[in-house]
């Protein structure tokens, strides 16, 4: 939900993601809309997404390996995260799964199939590793097919470590991959 009180849903089966305002019955498409597929205006299998303070709509773009950003009334994304096949460089994402952007625009990525949570700052080309990347394993350090990520109000990254069956809490300024 944003601060307005709108909901939004991603549909992977529709490739987009609606925004539902209070009293709407049919919803409006806020990203994706235009079939499966990798162009800038659709999405193939869209999962987590975020919404910030200006309502652009962030969206983990999973079978893309990427994470698009569609700000409000926009025909089309743009990728902020991944985008480069799948893979484990810096550059690439994995199936990517929970996405959380801070106020400084830096969009936090759970890595799910690398293992790992990258942040991606504004306008990067590439990512950094900032908790995990040490191989799939149940050690702190490890993670096994991290999902969702937030942050509370004293900035620390939770992420829902899904087959360890654990959330584990992260200063992300002082952690180190």
């Amino acid at each position: 939900m944003d601060a307005n009180g709108d909901l939004y849903i991603s549909d992977y089966e529709k490739h987009e993601v609606r925004r539902w305002k209070p009293g709407d019955t049919t919803g409006t498409v806020v990203a994706g809309g235009n079939g499966k597929g990798d162009r800038l205006n659709q999405l193939n299998y869209p999962t987590y997404i975020f919404v910030d303070q200006e309502h652009s709509v962030y969206v983990s773009d999973w079978n893309n390996h990427r994470v698009m950003k569609w700000v409000q009334g926009a025909k089309e994304g743009v990728i902020v995260a991944g985008g480069q096949g799948q893979g484990s460089s810096l550059t690439q994402l994995s199936n990517p799964q929970g996405v959380v952007v801070d106020h400084s625009g830096n969009a936090y990525v759970a890595d799910s199939w690398n293992h790992r949570i990258v942040v991606w700052p504004p306008g990067a080309t590439k990512g950094t590793v900032v908790v995990g990347g040490n191989g799939e394993g149940k050690q702190p350090n490890q993670f096994a097919y991290p999902h969702g990520l937030a942050f509370d109000r004293q900035g620390n990254l939770y992420v829902i470590d899904c087959d360890n069956h654990r959330v584990q809490k992260f200063d992300v300024e002082t952690e180190s991959s």
